[in-house]
């Protein structure tokens, strides 16, 4: 059974990552399967281990840590923690499905180089800033502080796109879709 690929997709909060990886995911000749985060955070209400997060302990997490045993993690807060597990990756792989891989920016551009050509990195930008600001407060779900700190942070990952294999500048939904779900079929097909 031939092994199967890295999907990563990075954007800034706010671009429609989430939406487009969804409506991917739902295209079951690309073979795709989710790559479930590990965490140190509680579990919350009826989550499960192994399909909503791996949970780990503080300690767990750090062992893995110094083991390289994880593709990517970041520590949101001191002892908080999530990343992909590389075991993760090598099951989803192993059973020649492409795992797809949402990432932080920063962990997109050091995953894509990890993997090298066994991964497409895919950056996901809003139409531009203002755009960006304005989908924000149309969420309604932060304060102006907090858009303010993610469009700072959005120029910032703007910033670091051209690293990425491909940019798809979200203006339109749909065709955002296509053109994300065409690289992707190109890339596995390869």
């Amino acid at each position: 059974m031939e092994q199967g690929k890295l999907i990563i997709i990075s954007a800034p909060s706010g671009s429609g990552k989430s939406t487009i990886i969804g409506r991917i995911m739902q295209d079951e000749s690309l073979q795709l399967a989710f790559s479930v985060s590990a965490t140190t955070r509680p579990r919350r209400g009826q989550e499960v281990h192994g399909v909503d997060y791996y949970y780990l302990s503080q300690e767990e997490f750090e062992d893995k840590i110094k083991a390289d045993e994880l593709v990517e993690y970041q520590e949101v807060y001191p002892g908080r923690y999530y990343g992909t597990l590389k075991s993760e990756v090598e099951r989803i792989t192993g059973m020649g499905k492409n795992v797809v891989l949402d990432l932080d920016v920063l962990g997109g551009v050091n995953v894509k180089k990890m993997y090298g050509d066994r991964a497409l990195a895919i950056f996901i930008q809003p139409p531009s800033v203002e755009v960006l600001r304005q989908r924000l407060i149309n969420r309604g779900t932060d304060s102006m502080e907090d858009i303010k700190a993610r469009v700072d942070k959005a120029e910032f990952e703007i910033s670091i796109g051209p690293q990425f294999d491909h940019t798809v500048i979200n203006e339109d939904l749909d065709t955002a879709v296509n053109e994300v779900h065409d690289l992707i079929a190109t890339f596995i097909a390869q």
